[in-house]
C-alpha cells in the first residue's frame, strides 16, 4: 500500500483542522456557565435548558423541518420523473430547453433564484409563508434530484424492464416492480440531498418567508447580528450531533450492507 508523502500528511492535517477545530471550540463553549461564549466561567448544560425553552428557535425549527420534509419530498417526484424523461425519451422536439431549464438552478446564483421567485409570488398575488417556502426550496433543489437519479438511469440495464413487458405488465407497472426498486438507492440519495439543501438554505427562504414561517438559518443569523449567544452554541452543538450520528449510522448500515452482499456471493460460489 502506497504511503503518504509528509507534505501529504501536513497539508491533510491542516485541512482538517481547519475546518473541524472551530466546531470542536463551538462545542466545548456550549457547555459554558457564563453568558460570554469567549470567557470559560465553568461547566453547565444551563444553555440547552435555556434553548428548549425559547419559543422563537423551536417554532423556526419546526418550519425548517416541515418546509424540508414537503419541498424534499415534491422535489424527489418530480425530479426523478425529469431525469427519467431525460435518459429514456430520447430525442424530441424542445429537449434542449427542458434540459436547461431543470439544470440551470445548478449554476443560477441564489440570490437571482430568491429575487425571481420573490416577483413571480407578488405578481400572481401568494402571500409569503411556508407554501412559498416549499415552492421555492422544490424548484432549486429538484434539479440536483434530477441529477443523482439521471446518473444511475444512464447505467440502468434496460433488458429487465423489457422483460417485464414481456411478462404482461404495463408500462408503469414495470417502472414500479422494475425500475424504481433497482434505482431506490440514488432516490433516497436524491432526497437527503434535498431535504439537507432545504435545511441549510439561508437566501432564498429569505426572499420567501413571511413574518410567521421564519426558518432556522433565518432566525440564527438574525439572531448572530446581535451577538453570538450560548443557545445559539447549543443550538449548534445539537445539529452536529444529530449530523455524526445520521454519518456514523449511514456508514455502518453501508459496511453491514456490503459485508452482507460479499458473503453471500462467497456462499453463492461455493
Amino acid at each position: 500500500m502506497r504511503r503518504l508523502s509528509w507534505f501529504n500528511t501536513v497539508s491533510l492535517t491542516l485541512g482538517f483542522a481547519f475546518l473541524y477545530i472551530p466546531m470542536l471550540i463551538l462545542i466545548v463553549y456550549s457547555f459554558n456557565g457564563g453568558k460570554l461564549v469567549t470567557v470559560w466561567a465553568g461547566f453547565s448544560t444551563k444553555w440547552y435548558g435555556e434553548l428548549f425553552r425559547n419559543e422563537a428557535f423551536l417554532d423556526a425549527a419546526w418550519v425548517t423541518l416541515k418546509v424540508a420534509v414537503m419541498s424534499s419530498t415534491v422535489a424527489t417526484v418530480l425530479g426523478t420523473m425529469a431525469a427519467y424523461v431525460m435518459v429514456r425519451a430520447g430525442r424530441f422536439h424542445g429537449r434542449t430547453l427542458f434540459s436547461g431549464m431543470i439544470y440551470a438552478p445548478l449554476v443560477m446564483p441564489e440570490v437571482i433564484t430568491g429575487l425571481s421567485l420573490l416577483l413571480l409570488f407578488i405578481a400572481i398575488g401568494l402571500d409569503r409563508g411556508v407554501l412559498t417556502i416549499v415552492l421555492a426550496h422544490t424548484t432549486f433543489s429538484m434539479c440536483y434530484v434530477s441529477v443523482v437519479v439521471s446518473s444511475r438511469l444512464v447505467t440502468f440495464d434496460q433488458s429487465l424492464e423489457e422483460a417485464a413487458l414481456d411478462l404482461g405488465c404495463t408500462g408503469f407497472e414495470a417502472f414500479r416492480l422494475v425500475t424504481l426498486p433497482i434505482i431506490a438507492p440514488a432516490v433516497i440519495s436524491g432526497w437527503l440531498l434535498a431535504f439537507t439543501l432545504s435545511l441549510d438554505d439561508l437566501v432564498i427562504a429569505s426572499f420567501t418567508s413571511g413574518p410567521s414561517s421564519t426558518t432556522l438559518p433565518i432566525k440564527i443569523f438574525s439572531a448572530v447580528r446581535l451577538g453570538v449567544s450560548p443557545e445559539i452554541n447549543a443550538l449548534s452543538t445539537i445539529m452536529i450531533t444529530l449530523v455524526a450520528v445520521g454519518v456514523i449510522g449511514a456508514s455502518l448500515t453501508s459496511k453491514r450492507s456490503i459485508a452482507k452482499r460479499a458473503k453471500d456471493e462467497q456462499e453463492a460460489i461455493q
